[in-house]
């Protein structure tokens, strides 16, 4: 009993410390920026929102209105998409079983991408239309991923999915360059955000994206177990009585929800389904009990210190936070890719 104690503890240290760096990225994003949003007065208006709990900030109206409808709301978002992205990297990793498998290289975002493009252009990017034609254009590029390796070698081996996710996704992105080509109008639209951006959201935005991200990450969650089961092989997976067609679909059609729903919020941004995940796995094993939960709570504060980057980097000018993703996810894959090499 001592010892089971003991690994209960040793397993709740690594989500303490994801849940605390999700405070402080948060308590950071709230006091960077123009407006001077001291953090007692921050700390204080968040305790005065409790129940029966009332304080005085000492914040002015426009103090209050910079938090809440500007800098809240902005943190809130980008810890949702970088849930979203990391959660869905993990899934996809576990159910391909392939350490390399994540929604940009598999062609799933530049699919939601054209997606949502089409939104764009055709002025039917409302609060349902766009997340739904950037899943409808997500699910579409990892059906043909998913194809084109198993034509490649029955095996799915690392380097065939990650071959045919780029193939998927460079003519997924040929597409929307011509897309965005016959509507000038719409160029400059669609350009901010094939960068990513987390700088105009409001609430609205948030209650757009959370349905998504909730139901995508609870059906992940559900499958946890199974896809530790899954990672022994299919044939032995299936011994143990798992249903793989269905794990496999369920996880799958999860994962590209959460992706095209944080796509369509927030652009194209790449790389956090990859860092994430591995770092997770550095440091708690290769358990997706443990690499699920840990990747939706990680990811959410890598987005928003990522965010926080792009805003300081340059100010008073801003980055779009895709190229700060990138200059981090680059070299990482290329260690990641390194060392799935020698294993192999």
């Amino acid at each position: 009993m001592t010892s089971v104690a003991a690994s209960q503890r040793l397993g709740l240290r690594p989500m303490v410390v994801a849940v605390a760096l999700l405070f402080v990225a948060a308590l950071a994003s709230i006091v960077t920026g123009a407006a001077d949003l001291p953090v007692r007065g921050v700390m204080l208006e968040m305790v005065g929102w409790l129940p029966f709990v009332d304080v005085d900030s000492g914040f002015t109206q426009l103090q209050q209105d910079v938090l809440w409808q500007l800098r809240v709301p902005r943190v809130v978002i980008g810890a949702l998409v970088g849930a979203a992205l990391s959660v869905a990297g993990a899934a996809y990793q576990g159910v391909f079983r392939n350490p390399l498998a994540d929604p940009y290289l598999l062609g799933v975002a530049a699919g939601a991408g054209l997606g949502a493009t089409l939104a764009i252009i055709t002025g039917l990017a409302t609060t349902l239309v766009l997340p739904g034609s950037a899943f409808a254009g997500a699910l579409v590029a990892v059906l043909v991923t998913y194809g084109l390796a198993k034509l490649g070698g029955s095996g799915r081996t690392t380097a065939t999915l990650v071959l045919a996710g780029v193939a998927v996704a460079s003519f997924f992105t040929a597409l929307q360059t011509y897309v965005q080509q016959t509507s000038s109008d719409t160029v400059r639209e669609v350009f901010a955000w094939i960068l990513g951006r987390l700088g105009t959201f409001g609430w609205s935005e948030v209650g757009l994206v959370v349905p998504f991200v909730f139901i995508s990450s609870v059906v992940i969650l559900a499958h946890r177990r199974h896809l530790d089961v899954l990672s022994v092989g299919e044939g032995e997976a299936a011994a143990l009585g798992l249903d793989v067609g269905r794990v496999r679909i369920l996880v799958v059609l999860a994962a590209t929800l959460a992706t095209a729903a944080a796509v369509a919020v927030a652009g194209l941004i790449g790389f956090v389904g990859i860092i994430v995940p591995h770092a997770i796995r550095l440091m708690t094993g290769a358990s997706y009990r443990a690499i699920l939960p840990l990747s939706l709570v990680g990811g959410a504060a890598f987005l928003v210190f990522a965010d926080i980057a792009a805003r300081t980097i340059v100010s008073p000018a801003e980055l779009p936070i895709g190229v700060i993703t990138a200059f981090v996810g680059a070299p990482f894959f290329a260690v990641i890719l390194a060392r799935t090499r020698t294993a192999g």
